[in-house]
């Protein structure tokens, strides 16, 4: 196990999202994660599985299993201890299943769920953000004080 409580795991042969499909981040373990925007039409192909939702309220109904972290546009998570829980839930998941993390434009809220389920999964917390805006979008993770959560994820309890 490690400090996360994430026990070691081999990614199977399970992929879930297709590669290189738009919104699909690739994270170092090989698990594949979408991010999108709720304002955008859903993306063709498989629905998820499981979905976090980062928003100001609550999202609607989707048809799949869902997590909400009440989380304002340009902000931080209202709980980031929840927010956290929420976030290794779903890096357990995607190694099983099609796991979506978004919020309403797909680049701050979820640039930096995703920035932090990298710091998850052995990116060093001040590479997360570049790995993200590498991997996922340009500009993921839009304001200073999301860009200190990312360096900070490790010390969320």
């Amino acid at each position: 196990m490690d400090p996360n409580g994430l026990a070691s795991r081999h990614v199977t042969a399970f992929t879930g999202w297709e590669p290189g499909t738009a919104g699909v981040l690739r994270l170092p373990s090989g698990l594949l994660v979408r991010g999108r925007g709720l304002r955008q039409a859903m993306p063709s192909g498989h629905a998820p599985r499981f979905g976090v939702y980062l928003l100001g309220s609550a999202p609607p109904e989707f048809g799949w299993e869902t997590r909400w972290v009440r989380w304002a546009d340009f902000w931080l998570p209202a709980d980031p201890s929840y927010a956290r829980s929420v976030l290794i839930e779903a890096l357990r998941r995607a190694d099983g299943e099609r796991v979506e993390i978004a919020c309403w434009g797909g680049r701050g809220r979820t640039g930096t769920a995703l920035a932090c389920l990298a710091v998850l999964d052995g990116v060093p917390p001040k590479e997360a953000v570049a790995y993200v805006r590498e991997h996922y979008h340009r500009s993921a993770v839009e304001t200073p004080w999301q860009r200190r959560f990312v360096t900070r994820f490790d010390s969320v309890s």
